[in-house]
């Protein structure tokens, strides 16, 4: 019985990481082009600062 719990327990948790990894690839996907935008700035300003 309890070796069955645990299997049962590990297959949630598989399920769980599953459903967290798709949302956060979902999220990356929908703003990846305005993280491109901010890390472009910032390595703008940064070739900036280091011209002065």
């Amino acid at each position: 019985m309890k070796k069955m719990k645990k299997g049962q327990t590990m297959v949630e948790y598989i399920l769980i990481i599953s459903l967290i990894a798709i949302a956060l690839i979902g999220t990356f996907t929908l703003l990846k082009d305005k993280i491109q935008s901010k890390a472009e700035d910032a390595a703008e300003q940064i070739e900036d600062a280091g011209d002065n």
